[in-house]
Formats: C-alpha cells, sequence, structure tokens
C-alpha cells in the first residue's frame, strides 16, 4: 500500500510515461488547448449532482456553490497536484478550484438541458482532437488503455507542467528534465520493441 502511494506521486515517472505518448509537439500542444476544457466541462455536468453528506448552506448563496460531486473531484484533484510539486502543484490546485467555482456559474446560469448540450458538444470536440493528435501526429495510440489514472488523474497537471517548461523553462527541482528525458526515452523504446513483437 505504502509503495502504491509513493508511486502515485512518483513526478518523474508518470511525466516520463506521460512524454512517451506525447513526444510529438503538434500533439502536445493540441492536449494543453483541449484537457483543462475536458476538466472544465465534467465539472459543469458534475454541478447537478446532489450535495454529498449534509444539506448545505451553500445552497442558498446567490453563487449556487455546492459541495456536491463537482466539488469533491475538485477537491481530489488539487490535493493530489499540491502535493506532487511545492510550486506548480498549488498553482494547478488554485486553478483546479477556480474551474469549479466558474463551471457552477455557468452550469447554474445554463441549466441542466443546456448544459448538458455544452458539455457533449465540448467533450466530443475535445476528445476527437486528442484522438486526431495521436493518430495523425504521434502516430501512437493513447494512453487511456495502459493507465487510466495517468489519462484521467494526472493528466491535466502534467500539460499545466508541459506549458510552465515551455514558457519559463520551469523545472520542479535542478536535473528533472534530464532525468524524465533519460526515462522517456526508455518508455518509448519499450514502446517500440512492445509494437515490433505484435507485428512479427
Amino acid at each position: 500500500m505504502g509503495r502504491r502511494k509513493m508511486e502515485l506521486f512518483d513526478l518523474e515517472k508518470h511525466f516520463a510515461f506521460h512524454g512517451a505518448y506525447h513526444s510529438n509537439p503538434v500533439n502536445s500542444l493540441i492536449h494543453m488547448l483541449f484537457v483543462w476544457p475536458i476538466f472544465f466541462t465534467t465539472l459543469i455536468l458534475l454541478y447537478f449532482t446532489p450535495a454529498f453528506f449534509f444539506e448545505s448552506p451553500f445552497d442558498q448563496f446567490p453563487l449556487g456553490l455546492v459541495p456536491n460531486y463537482g466539488f469533491l473531484v475538485s477537491l481530489i484533484y488539487a490535493s493530489v497536484y499540491a502535493f506532487m510539486d511545492k510550486k506548480a502543484g498549488p498553482l494547478a490546485a488554485i486553478l483546479c478550484l477556480a474551474c469549479w467555482v466558474s463551471a457552477s456559474l455557468v452550469a447554474k446560469h445554463l441549466g441542466f438541458p443546456l448544459a448538458l448540450k455544452v458539455v457533449v458538444a465540448a467533450q466530443l470536440f475535445c476528445w476527437t482532437g486528442q484522438f486526431i493528435g495521436h493518430g495523425v501526429f504521434e502516430k501512437r495510440v493513447a494512453a487511456l488503455p495502459e493507465n487510466l489514472t495517468q489519462t484521467f488523474l494526472m493528466e491535466p497537471f502534467y500539460v499545466l507542467l508541459e506549458a510552465l517548461q515551455l514558457v519559463f523553462g520551469y523545472e520542479p527541482y535542478p536535473g528533472f528534465d534530464a532525468t524524465v528525458k533519460a526515462k522517456r526515452d526508455a518508455e518509448i523504446k519499450k514502446l517500440q520493441e512492445k509494437k515490433e513483437k505484435k507485428i512479427w
């Protein structure tokens, strides 16, 4: 159990795995553009889930910030990210909670029927874009069948970290990029060998 917990917060391992499936710059850019909208629109839909554990006084607030499953998901994501890196982690956590607040406002304004149409359209568009990124540019299937945790829990944090690296040259600690590159290259080699075995 302890080992699994450590692996969950192993930023090098997860980022190398992510990099092995997103080594093409166009595919990486597509993910940077579409991953957070998927998270945001999911929270819009989760706004319509009931409050959990207790009747919330927030129900009476003008903002309509109900502690429902959207809040719970945001809190889990924010907590995991905050533990993963002392600088980028808290930024990602703030973004998660900001997404919950803004998604709640949008959902309350739209109402369920219209919100559902918006969410379905946005999700289809974003997921299609990502599969095109993998199929056309990366020429490698998405990591979804390999690692559900990576795809759904870690992906928003990694694309944020990629953006911070690209724009500001950020790395969580000295030597992080070099270590991750070595692990990513090893992961890519492993994937290529696996592909060759299937061909033969």
